[in-house]
This record gives structure tokens, sequence and C-alpha cells, in this order.
């Protein structure tokens, strides 16, 4: 899943694709490098943002005059792309459907706009769900959890998001999950849901995983950048967003290899390379080593 942020300030390339002939061209570039669905933003979830709150800075209607036109003018160019939009709000998924998106990838797991969930259903659209512990705004002050704590916590908010989907009439098959690295995860706590990520297949749905050039992987560079003798602490600072990518195939292999069907990766060709090997090893693990 390759990532179109058509927003001022995403956290990993705010600005860059805001202009919809910037966009069209970067969401084409990804398809060419290997990319099987786009994943179109135009809103930011960064941390301390005031998405999903009452009155967020971008509204639905701006939103949507970023979104629409570039989704529409990526499916005029390749009438077979298929496109998630990553939005909470239900007016703007039943706009992005309508103009021909085929998935909604709500970060807060129907948690911030419990139309969301009709409109998915009324169009028979796939759907993300995503595991958050309270709002952007929140995230910095959450406590930290002990391993089995933090499981538990992602595991249940996936069931109520789960639950919900079903009551609004949404079939398992067109739902995915998102353990929501980053998303209220202390910095820690990401390693830790992501190694034990393989326990959420027992809900039945594919995995999403989103980790990409995520502010975790930084930080655990952040003594390499610092020196040998830089704590690996939550205080430790960032590595620049540029020389996250290495970190971000990493924890993209470890994702597969721990079940993931999906990853969401701003960087495609590296991820398309990685991704066939852990698909190798994955293979061979169930039928063997290859015969030459």
């Amino acid at each position: 899943m390759g990532v179109v942020n058509i927003t001022p300030d995403s956290f990993s390339d705010g600005g860059s694709f805001l202009d919809p002939d910037k966009a069209v061209a970067h969401a084409l570039r990804l398809l060419n490098e290997g990319a099987d669905l786009l994943d179109l933003g135009a809103e930011s979830t960064r941390p301390g943002s005031n998405a999903g709150g009452a009155e967020p800075a971008v509204s639905a209607a701006e939103e949507q005059q970023r979104l629409l036109p570039v989704a529409e003018r990526i499916l005029k160019a390749a009438p077979g792309a298929v496109l998630s939009v990553d939005t909470y709000k239900a007016s703007t998924a039943r706009a992005a459907l309508a103009a021909g998106a085929e998935i909604i990838n709500d970060v807060s797991g129907f948690s911030w706009d419990p139309n969301l969930a009709m409109v998915c259903a009324e169009f028979g659209a796939g759907i993300v769900l995503a595991h958050t512990r309270g709002r952007p705004d929140q995230w910095r002050a959450q406590p930290m959890l002990d391993p089995d704590a933090l499981l538990k916590i992602v595991q249940d908010g996936l069931a109520a998001s789960l639950a919900f989907a079903r009551r609004a009439g949404i079939t398992n098959e067109a739902i995915v999950l998102d353990p929501g690295y980053g998303f209220g995860k202390r910095f820690g706590e990401n390693f830790t849901l992501l190694a034990r990520q393989a326990e959420l297949l027992t809900f039945g749905c594919p995995l999403l995983a989103g980790l990409s050039r995520k502010s975790f992987l930084g930080h655990a560079l952040a003594p390499l950048f610092g020196g040998p003798d830089a704590p690996l602490k939550d205080a430790a600072p960032e590595v620049p967003m540029h020389a996250r990518e290495n970190a971000s195939l990493a924890a993209m292999t470890a994702a597969i290899l721990n079940g993931a069907s999906i990853v969401r990766v701003h960087q495609v060709r590296p991820a398309v390379e990685a991704a066939r090997i852990a698909d190798a090893i994955l293979a061979a693990d169930r039928t063997g080593p290859a015969v030459e």
C-alpha cells in the first residue's frame, strides 16, 4: 500500500504532494514501482494534531476539496488502480466511494465518527479498522503499559471495532485490522506490539501494518546518530525522516514475518523487494526450500 499524503502537515512528507499535479504524479510513480493499492489521505493524524476532535483543523469540505480531484485523476490515468482513502469522516468516505475508491482506512476504528460504518456497509466497501489509544493530542500523555496489558488493550479495542462493524452489516471478508503502530503507543511499546503481532491473527481477519517512518523507529536509531554513548530511551532525539528508510524496511519485514498481509509504505520499490524476500522465507517455512 503506497502512501499519498495530500496534506501540508503530515509528519513524513507534509506539503510535498499538496499540489494536485504532484500528488497524481507521485501516485502513478508508486503504482509503476509496484504498489498494489494506494492510500490517499487529506488530513494529517500526526501526533499532537486535533484530528478526531469536535472541531478538527481540516473540515470535511476541505478534506474532500483536496482529495476528490486527485482520486478522480488517478483513476482516469490508471483505471485499474485500487484506491483506499484514509479518513474517519462519513461524509468524506461517501464522496470518495462514489468517486471510485474501494477501501476506507479509518485510523479510529469507527470510534471518531460512528456513521462511517453505515456508509461502508451501504457501498460494500473494504474497511481497515485501526486501533488507536485516544486522539492524537492525547497520545504523548498515555501511561506506559506492560506487554500483556498493551496487547489486551489493543485486542479489546479491535474486538469492539469488529463488533460495531458487524452490527452495521459489514461482512468479515471486507475487514482488515491494523494494530495502530504509533497511535497512542509509547516508543518501546511499538516493538512489543510488533513482536506479538501474530497473536492478533486470532480475529480471523488480515492484518495491515503501517510502520513506515514512524517516530519510534527514529528513537531506536538515535544512539547511532548521537554517538556510542547516546542513551536509548524515550527522551533520545529522533533521527531525521530521510534516515529512517532502512529501519522502516526492517520493521516492515518483521511485520510480514509476523502475519501482516498488507504493509503501508512511503517508498514502494525497496518495500516490494523486501516483501519478496519475506514472502520467500514464509513459503520456504511452509513447503521447504525451493529446488534450483
